[in-house]
Formats: structure tokens, C-alpha cells, sequence
């Protein structure tokens, strides 16, 4: 019998919509805690649709004090801002209006650029620039998903980008009929003081089995770097993620 054990916070909601509010609270407390205690939150956030609703929620929170929070992006496509598929637009539209962040709070990664590779790099540079402490330096929030095939961020199922580890951010080329990208790497996730993860629907439930198995390899389930994680772990999940619906 195969031993599975769920590292960190596991909440487990009837349904979707639950999910959200629960998400919602939690990256607002996180934010509010890192504001309190130091001064300042610098948080990381996923694309997709699933966390939609939670920013949204979030940039309306009036308690969030949205001039001392810098956001910055686990990964991005190399599409334009303006793209449909490109998650700051869709960080932008849902949270960053909202809570009418300043420019200069919100850091993008260049998926456009012509050398995506330089824009890992620059935004590398960024991140140590502008959170300035730690080796690597600390994110006191990031929300992740896990795909289907058992991704997070960027970080996919056969890819040596999952195994980097002296890199904060780096490229990842067009493969499987995926464009290229940008992503965190697995040690600043690993860093951070609090990761949330959101999981919905029943095509979760065997990647989060593959994630939550004592043994297991992150070059198969790359979601499985978040067992590593120094800080705080939540799990955010419906019924038919946890196989019960």
C-alpha cells in the first residue's frame, strides 16, 4: 500500500465556490501578516483560472494595504501583455484594477521579449533587487496549481528545468506544442514563507495522489518540489480533487 502523506495545511471544501473564499482568505492573511510584521509583502502569483476568483476577492479586500505589497509572477507565456493567454493580463484585469496597485509594485516578466532567456535573467535580477535579503531571498506568499499531468509553475513532467538549482528564474523552450516561457525555479518556491496551492476538479485528484506519495520523483511530478518548501504549506481543494466527488 502506497504511504501518502500531505505535507503542511490540507482544506478541503465542498465545492469550487468555497475553494475561492477559502483561498481568499488565506493569501489576504498572509499578506496582511507580512505587511504587520514587516513592513512590506512581496507575493508571487499563477495564471489559470483557478485562482481567478481568489484575487478578485483579494483586490477588493479593503484591510489589504495594497501600497506596501509588490506582485510579481511564477511564470509567463511568451505572448504579449495584451495576449488572452498571458497571466498578467489576467492578474491585472482581476487584481491589480482592483486594488489599483501602482506600476511600479506590479513586476511582469517579459514573455514578449526576443531573448526570453535575458528576461529570466533580468527578472532574476529584479526579484534579489527588489526583496534584497535572503540566499535565495524569500516570498511570503505564492499560490501555485497543479496541472493535470502533475506541473507547477512552468516546471513540467520530463523537463530538467524542475532539477535547476542555481537559478531563481529561467527560460523554458517551446516543447509539446507549448510556447516558451518563463518560471520560477524550485528553489525561490522552496524559500517562500508561505505557499498556497489550489487544486479544483477531478482531473487534480491523481496528480495531487502522485504529489502527496512519500517516495516519488519531481522529474515525473514536478508539484512534488512543494514537499520541500521551508515555510507555511496550504492546500486548497474541492471534493472531486480529494476523490470524493
Amino acid at each position: 500500500m502506497t504511504t501518502k502523506v500531505v505535507p503542511g495545511i490540507l482544506i478541503a471544501t465542498p465545492d469550487a465556490e468555497q475553494a475561492y473564499k477559502e483561498a481568499a482568505s488565506r493569501m489576504a492573511r498572509a499578506i496582511r501578516d507580512a505587511v504587520s510584521t514587516r513592513g512590506r509583502a512581496a507575493i508571487a502569483l499563477s495564471g489559470g483560472n483557478t485562482p481567478k476568483p481568489a484575487y478578485v476577492a483579494i483586490g477588493k479586500d479593503p484591510k489589504i494595504d495594497w501600497s506596501r505589497v509588490d506582485v510579481f509572477f511564477v511564470d509567463e507565456r511568451a505572448v504579449p501583455p495584451t495576449s488572452e493567454r498571458s497571466n498578467f493580463r489576467m492578474v491585472r484585469e482581476s487584481l491589480v484594477l482592483p486594488a489599483k496597485l501602482a506600476d511600479d509594485h506590479v513586476f511582469r516578466m517579459r514573455g514578449e521579449a526576443g531573448d526570453i532567456d535575458q528576461a529570466a535573467r533580468d527578472y532574476e535580477a529584479q526579484i534579489r533587487k527588489t526583496l534584497r535579503s535572503g540566499a535565495p531571498p524569500s516570498f511570503d506568499l505564492v499560490v501555485l496549481g497543479v496541472g493535470d499531468d502533475g506541473h507547477t509553475a512552468s516546471l513540467f513532467p520530463g523537463r530538467p528545468e524542475v532539477e535547476i538549482t542555481d537559478r531563481l528564474v529561467v527560460s523554458v523552450p517551446a516543447h509539446a506544442g507549448l510556447e516558451p516561457r518563463i518560471t520560477l525555479t524550485a528553489p525561490i518556491i522552496e524559500a517562500a514563507r508561505h505557499v498556497l496551492i489550489m487544486a479544483l476538479g477531478k482531473s487534480k485528484h491523481d496528480p495531487l495522489e502522485r504529489v502527496w506519495e512519500v517516495s516519488g520523483s519531481k522529474k515525473d511530478t514536478p508539484a512534488r518540489l512543494v514537499r520541500d518548501v521551508r515555510g507555511a504549506i496550504t492546500w486548497v481543494i474541492d471534493r472531486a480533487a480529494g476523490g470524493m466527488g
